[in-house]
């Protein structure tokens, strides 16, 4: 377990990094089908990029299938617009015997003369390896 000032280290490097936390997982394009009713594109929309994003970061960890068992920690941060690129990032925080722990953020990158990216959304995505049943099986060493 952390020491409290190993916990404040770590908040305030996080507040402090001007970058996506781990590796580019998903990229798309915010289109207008894609708004809600206030015109920004829909929460759901960016969430299940996350999750498909995830869920590529641990198959590849996996060797093999795998599922989501849990979100948590989901905080939306900034609307992203039509036209933007959405790009989320994949993190691996820990592992189980059958489970993994993704840290998922997302970014855009905005369209029509903006510079700059900017963190929109982050999460923490369980994800299970399974058999060929659906059953959880144990990670590879």
């Amino acid at each position: 377990m952390a020491a409290d000032g190993e916990v404040a280290g770590k908040r305030s490097e996080e507040k402090s990094r001007t970058g996506p936390r781990g590796e580019l997982a998903l990229r798309t394009i915010a289109m207008p089908a894609n708004t809600n009713p206030s015109g920004d594109i829909f929460g759901g929309w960016i969430m299940s990029l996350m999750d498909l994003a995830a869920g590529l970061a641990a198959r590849e960890y996996a060797q093999g299938r795998v599922v989501t068992a849990a979100v948590s920690n989901l905080s939306f941060l900034a609307p992203v617009k039509v036209g933007d690129a959405v790009c989320c990032y994949a993190d691996l925080m820990r592992t189980g015997r059958t489970s993994m722990v993704f840290a998922i953020e997302t970014w855009r990158l905005p369209h029509l003369g903006h510079t700059g990216r900017l963190k929109v959304t982050e999460a923490e995505f369980t994800m299970v390896a399974v058999d060929e049943e659906g059953r959880p099986r144990l990670l590879s060493p």
